[in-house]
């Protein structure tokens, strides 16, 4: 066994013992799922950009509700549901849940949302299935959904995720490489995937104002986007003087608490004033 399965085993332990202290925590995912008690947050997604709207998009979360209403962060819960290869059925919960939302949507909401999608789900046809399904089933359209997938699952996996990307634009919705940059720039999965945006990680981000290395890693994305038309988003923005920094090499978008809060999508999806 290797530190890495030990660092594994002992956060799925961890997650376990969290699930509102129950001995057979299968059991109570599938409860979570089939009696809906896990909650949508969302995050916005602001344009820096004159002449677009302020906030054209918003970030799906997911929480999971305990006992007495206590909501558990992802990394209490989503190993576990990885352990028992169960994360395509989370995700097309949460595809479901975020499509009847836009279905109901108050006037002046955000109206397009970023899903993450699992490593286990690239695999699996239901979960495209499920989307294509409730898309039609409350007539939304197909551009307010955009797919996230990881950038380490696009390098490691490259030929499924572009298999992916081709279907998700079969039907219509956008794709994101999330985490983008992350260890070095490689346009490879740009050429493959042909995503609408690429969201740059926040390691990158967080050292613009201090690194010539970052800056020249974003300026180098920048040109790129502007060149393709892919939208470029910076992750993990919180200081006013990094949106104004990214403003000035022209990065299209941003998304963090400088910018917003996750907060339960009724409230999520209302832009910020």
């Amino acid at each position: 066994m290797t530190i890495g399965d030990t660092q594994s085993d002992s956060r799925i332990m961890d997650a376990d013992a969290g699930l509102s202290g129950l001995a057979d925590p299968l059991a109570s995912l599938r409860c979570a799922l089939d009696h809906d008690e896990l909650q949508i947050f969302c995050q916005p997604i602001r344009a820096l950009r004159a002449g677009e709207d302020r906030f054209p998009m918003a970030e799906v979360l997911v929480r999971l509700r305990e006992e007495e209403d206590a909501l558990l962060p992802p990394g209490d819960f989503l190993p576990v549901f990885e352990h028992y290869r169960m994360m395509c059925e989370l995700d097309c919960w949460v595809v479901r849940k975020t499509v009847e939302w836009i279905a109901a949507a108050p006037p002046g909401s955000i109206r397009c949302f970023c899903i993450n999608v699992s490593s286990q789900s690239l695999d699996d046809p239901a979960l495209l299935e499920c989307l294509d399904a409730h898309l039609a089933r409350h007539v939304v359209s197909p551009g307010q959904i955009c797919l996230d997938i990881d950038e380490a699952d696009t390098l490691q996996r490259l030929d499924a995720t572009a298999r992916f990307a081709a279907a998700v634009h079969a039907i219509g919705c956008k794709v994101v490489i999330d985490g983008f940059a992350r260890r070095s720039v490689s346009f490879e999965a740009l050429k493959a995937l042909q995503p609408e945006y690429v969201k740059i990680d926040g390691a990158v981000v967080r050292k613009i104002g201090v690194s010539s290395v970052a800056q020249l890693k974003m300026k180098s994305i920048v040109r790129v986007g502007a060149v393709t038309g892919i939208g470029i988003i910076a992750e993990c923005v919180e200081q006013q003087a990094v949106i104004e920094q990214l403003t000035d090499l022209s990065v299209g978008y941003a998304q963090g608490f400088g910018i917003a809060v996750p907060q339960p999508i009724a409230l999520g999806c209302i832009p910020p004033g």
